[in-house]
Parts: structure tokens; sequence; C-alpha cells
């Protein structure tokens, strides 16, 4: 890389510290970190949302399919995903938003121990952090194969320096940094994703390239589906991401809570749906396009960056590597967030009774903390991650295939629809997608779709099951469910009055 390619990337990290810094100042406790206080305008915490659920996954695992298969890669990778969050929507981004303002929560996981109990609470508060580990583990790893491929930096260098400036701005900042940050990354990673297009159209002979491009693709690159991601996969993933990306990938939950009402929540959920359906095509374009303009690549994860390297001029190959690190570092940035409010507010509560008792300076300074230990740890097992099977093995075989388990209890929980179902219910769902997992992927070795589709599946009819054929209704539950259903006359958040006031 040129020095101008470095001066880029340098300046991007600055820019992101800078505005952890700047939000340091508007964190005075526990709530302003984990939920920026309910204050968020719904369109940044639509930005941040989209900006949240992917990474530089997309520039690796995700081009190689592209480079590979065409098209299918964005059905079942990213329009499932808007579709799913379209049907989020409307039955939980406006629940998770009263979790909030009725019942005072600042962790996704928060009101599990009300809905069910604390043993279903710790489940699986414990599972989703272990899984998150390994998910944000394979995320520095792929940014550290761009930045091996773009300038030889070695692998470890690469995860530490990119795990070390989101650590810095996110410890300081909270919510608010990560949503900050998000919305100057979704500006840089749109400049450099116009400029790629740009250059990839130019090669390919102007803009008539858009609808001519096609045509000299392999045929196969053009069908929907493909012996490996088949009609079956696809409707498994909206399915999968409808809970993923709706509160079981519990980051995605904040930005709902954040956002001041419920309406302007439903909003920026809308807004995140239609950027899943729309801005992957411009991200991908240049991925469908690499077998014309890089035929015969050994390693299809490095398509990508081998188009950068080969047709960016300096400084517009830095510009397009700080687009790709955005993602990977707003992912993370949140999935640290949510792990930290989790730990904070659900897991050491139970095992300290010190920590019962925190003040708000001590729940801050803990909050804190935990994010380091949290970021660190996943830093030292992305240096394992090619051992652990690869990067698409890691997010599409372990995570989407166990989220599913994490996932209904804690999203169904909130439905009047299953106000029968207990912690019984919970926590056999729980147990038996995550054996049912284990079964097809390790001992069957079953395919992709239904190492996928088996987990989620058993934990519905289990869940489902049991809450009615055993019921375990309770009137405590009716009433937080009752009060999450309803706005209620009047309900208004105390800064939403005082910004009704001043208006």
């Amino acid at each position: 890389m040129h020095v101008l390619d470095w001066t880029m990337v340098s300046a991007y990290f600055l820019l992101m510290i800078g505005i952890g810094w700047w939000s340091h100042r508007r964190i005075n406790d526990v709530k302003d970190f984990f939920t920026a206080g309910g204050r968020m305008p719904w369109w940044l915490a639509g930005i941040s949302h989209h900006m949240s659920g992917y990474s530089a996954v997309l520039f690796v695992a995700y081009a190689a399919v592209a480079y590979t298969d065409g098209i299918t890669v964005y059905l079942w990778g990213f329009a499932s995903i808007g579709i799913g969050v379209g049907i989020g929507s409307w039955l939980f981004a406006g629940r998770w938003n009263r979790l909030r303002a009725k019942l005072g929560v600042a962790s996704p996981l928060e009101y599990l121990k009300e809905r069910y109990n604390v043993p279903t609470q710790q489940a699986l508060a414990w599972s989703g952090g272990l899984l998150k580990i390994f998910d944000i583990a394979a995320k520095w790893y792929a940014v550290a194969t761009l930045l091996n491929v773009f300038a030889g930096v070695p692998y470890v260098w690469g995860i530490v320096i990119t795990g070390a400036v989101t650590l810095v701005y996110c410890t300081a900042g909270g919510l608010w940094a990560d949503a900050l940050t998000d919305f100057g990354q979704f500006l840089i990673q749109g400049l450099a994703a116009i400029v790629m297009i740009v250059v990839i159209l130019g090669k390919l002979g102007g803009v008539s390239a858009l609808w001519t491009m096609w045509g000299q693709l392999p045929p196969s690159h053009l069908s929907p589906t493909t012996s490996k991601f088949t009609t079956t996969l696809l409707l498994v993933y909206v399915l999968v991401k409808t809970l993923e990306y709706n509160g079981g990938m519990w980051n995605l939950a904040q930005r709902y809570m954040a956002a001041p009402t419920p309406r302007e929540a439903v909003r920026g959920a809308r807004l995140s749906s239609a950027l899943y359906l729309l801005w992957p095509l411009v991200l991908m374009f240049p991925m469908f396009a690499a077998p014309l303009l890089v035929p015969g690549l050994q390693d299809p994860n490095t398509s990508y960056a081998v188009m950068t390297m080969t047709f960016l001029p300096p400084g517009l190959i830095g510009l397009v590597l700080a687009g790709i690190f955005s993602h990977t570092m707003a992912m993370v940035s949140s999935d640290a967030n949510a792990i930290s409010s989790v730990i904070t507010r659900d897991v050491l509560p139970v095992l300290s009774r010190r920590a019962r008792a925190f003040t708000e300076a001590q729940g801050l300074r803990a909050a804190r903390v935990s994010t380091v230990i949290f970021v660190v740890l996943t830093m030292v097992v992305a240096t394992q991650a090619q051992n652990l099977g690869g990067v698409l093995a890691i997010v599409v075989s372990w995570v989407a295939a166990l989220i599913g388990p994490i996932s209904v209890p804690l999203l169904l929980g909130m439905l009047p629809a299953f106000r029968r179902c207990g912690p019984r219910a919970a926590l056999v769902s729980w147990a038996g997608g995550l054996l049912s997992y284990a079964l097809v992927y390790y001992v069957f070795h079953a395919s992709q779709a239904t190492v996928v589709a088996t987990p989620v599946l058993v934990s519905l009819a289990l869940f489902t099951g049991l809450g009615l054929v055993a019921s375990e209704r309770r009137a405590s539950v009716d009433e937080i469910i009752e009060s999450i259903n309803t706005d209620g006359p009047g309900q208004l958040e105390p800064d939403s009055r005082a910004s009704v006031a001043a208006n």
C-alpha cells in the first residue's frame, strides 16, 4: 500500500477514536452506556441497526460465494435479513422499546428473570455470550485476512490493530459512540462503495455493464439457489434472520430500546429493513463481476481485495479498506456493548452479592471493564479462527444454527400468543435445540440446510408444544406481556415529554 492509503486508514482510525472520546461526555450512568438514555433519533437507530448487522465477512467469505456461485449469496445472506427485520418492525421493535420505557431494563436479557426465572436467564446469557466470542473472532479474522492481502500485515497484528482501536471508542463512549461511529462509517463506506463501482464499470466498458455484464457470467451465477444453497436454506434463513436480527443478536435489540418511543423504534427498524434489501446490491456488484475481472483465483476469499489492489490508485485503496473496516468495527463495538450489558446487569448480580449493590459509578466502571475483557478474549480466539473451520464455517454453520435456540424463548416470550410458555418450555427448547445441532452437525454430518434449520425448528416445536400441553401461565407474566404490548394513554418517556414541551 502507498503512503496515501496508510494516511487514509490512519485518519479513519483517528476519527473513530475522536467520536468515542466526544461520546464519553454524554455517558453519565449505565443506562446511558447501554441504551443511550432512550434519546437516540429513529434514523440514527436505523442506520446503526443496519451497520451493526454485518462485517468484513461480507468482503471475504460472502465475496467468495459471489465469486463461485453468484447472486444466491445476496438472497440468503441479505434479502433474508431485510425481510426478517421488516417482520420484526411489526412484531418486536415496539416491544423492545417498551421494555426499557416501562420496565426500566438496560440489557436485552434483563426481563427474562421476571418473564421466566433466573436459571433461564443465566442459561441464555452464558450460551449466547460464548457463541458471540466465536462469532466476533471470525469477524476479526476476516479483517486480518484483508489487511494481510492489502499490505502484508501479519494476521495477529491485523487483529490487534483493529481490535485496539475498536476497544478504545466503544469502551469510552458506550452505545452513543457505537451509533455515531456507525453513522460516520456508513458515510465512509458509501463513498468507498461508489468509488469501487465507478472503477469496475470503467473496466467493464461503462454504465451499460450494469445490465450487460450478467450475460457474460456463467448461467449458474444467475440462479437464486444452488445444490448447496437450496430453496429450503433460503426459507430457513428468513426465519433465522427474523429471530437473529430482531433481538436474538442482542446488540440489535439495543437499537430498538434506545429510540425515544415505540413508534420511532418501528421507524428505525423499517429504515434498516430497506437498507438491507437495497444497499448490499451496491456493495456486492463488484463481487458479482469479479469472475470477469480476476478469473482463476486459487482463493476466492481474496477476490474483493485483489480487485481493489489491482484496479484502484493510491489513496482510494485506503478509502476502500477503511470502508471495509467500518463494517467489522460497527458490528464488534455494538456486540461488545451488548455483551457488557448482559454481564453487568444479568450475570454479575447473580454471581456476586456486592454487584447487586453497585452504585451508578461502580456499575459504569464494571460495564467498561467487562467490555475490555470480552473484546480481548475475542481477539485471542480470532488467532485460532482457521483452526476452528474458517470464517464461513463459524458464521454460517455455528452462529446461524445456534442463534435459534437462544432467540426463541427470548423473543417469543414477549408475544401474547406464547404467554403459556414458562421456564420449563424455555429451558427445554434451548437445550433441545443445542442437542439437535450437535447431532446433525457432529454425528450425522448433515447438509448445511439441515444444520441451520434443525436447531431453530426443534426449539420452536418444543417451546410451542410445551406451552400448549404443560401451561405455566402466571399472573405476573401476564402483567409483563400486557405492559409491553400496549403504549397506554399518554405513554411518553420523560425525555420525550421534555422534547414535546420544548417544541
